[in-house]
């Protein structure tokens, strides 16, 4: 990285634009800008041709402010600092402190670059670009700006190799609430990019580490082991009591259910079928199986005709 600082000693992660890639971006932008102008030009010359010479005149003016001024500054303020050319390679126009660009950021970029550029033909802007020791030409240091690079090359960092199996279990008793989080996180990024340092440097900041999380955890160095792989341990060991304390004793979860074991469905008991029993008929009454006889007639003594 370059090194970018701002006013509050905090290191910006950014890469200056080089020369020939602004110098790339802004031949981008210009072929767009004038044959967008020698288009329109071309529209008001048949529009304009009943007016007079000085009329004519005025609306070209106006043209070429609109698009080679006007133009640039609306669309580096909507874009946050990124022209068609910047966007082409890759690039950004930020405040001095990292942040995105206002428009009048903008504005003081436009009217400076009229000259530096379009009028120079670049001169003023190569030369101040080459003077600069992060690339600006007199727009930036005018307007307080300056142009990043957003696509870095990636860098492949190495993973640190594990701890040893006894050094983890010396450490499983060791007492880690002390270390504060602000050394949490210097030994997390050094540990990230200790490969990309010089060999003597990494290992003094490891030394340096590895002594103030020892004098805050009470844990010594055991003799003859690298400091790095010292470190590298304490912040496996504390990665697996959270995990411990988040997931309980069993650990991480081994599935989509966590430790627990998944939820079995399970059919319905039915109840075994009872027996069918018979139903008994109901037996009728005597009475009730035949017809009720007639009531006999009372007796008078008179007998009918034969």
């Amino acid at each position: 990285m370059s090194g970018l600082v701002t006013g509050e000693a905090v290191a910006l992660g950014m890469d200056p634009a080089k020369l020939p890639s602004r110098a790339l971006a802004t031949t981008i932008d210009l072929v767009v800008y004038w044959t967008g102008f020698i288009g329109l030009m071309f529209l008001l010359a048949a529009a304009t041709s009943s007016l007079d010479d000085a009329a004519v005149a005025a609306v070209s003016i106006g043209a070429l402010l609109l698009i080679l001024v006007g133009i640039p500054i609306a669309v580096e303020t909507l874009t946050r600092g990124r022209s068609l050319g910047k966007l082409a390679c890759g690039l950004r126009v930020v405040r001095d402190d990292g942040g995105p660009i206002r428009f009048r950021h903008a504005l003081v970029r436009g009217a400076v670059g009229v000259v530096e550029i379009q009028l120079s033909l670049g001169v003023i802007a190569c030369i101040a670009s080459l003077v600069s020791v992060r690339g600006r030409r007199l727009g930036d240091v005018f307007g307080g700006t300056l142009v990043v690079r957003e696509r870095v090359p990636v860098q492949h960092s190495q993973l640190m190799p594990p701890a040893p199996p006894w050094l983890a279990a010396q450490l499983a008793g060791v007492d880690l609430s002390g270390v504060p989080e602000g050394l949490w996180l210097a030994v997390r990024q050094y540990l990230s990019r200790m490969w990309q340092l010089d060999p003597q440097v990494s290992w003094s900041m490891a030394e340096r580490l590895a002594a103030d999380v020892a004098a805050c955890t009470g844990a010594r160095v055991p003799q003859g082991t690298p400091p790095a792989a010292f470190l590298a341990a304490v912040v496996a060991e504390r990665q697996s009591r959270d995990a411990r304390r988040m997931f309980g004793a069993g650990g991480p979860p081994a599935g989509p259910f966590g430790g627990a074991q998944p939820p079995v469905m399970t059919a319905p008991v039915m109840p075994p079928p009872q027996p069918v029993q018979a139903v008994q008929p109901v037996q009728p009454a005597p009475a009730m199986l035949s017809k009720p006889a007639a009531p006999e007639p009372p007796r008078t003594g008179f007998a009918p005709p034969a």
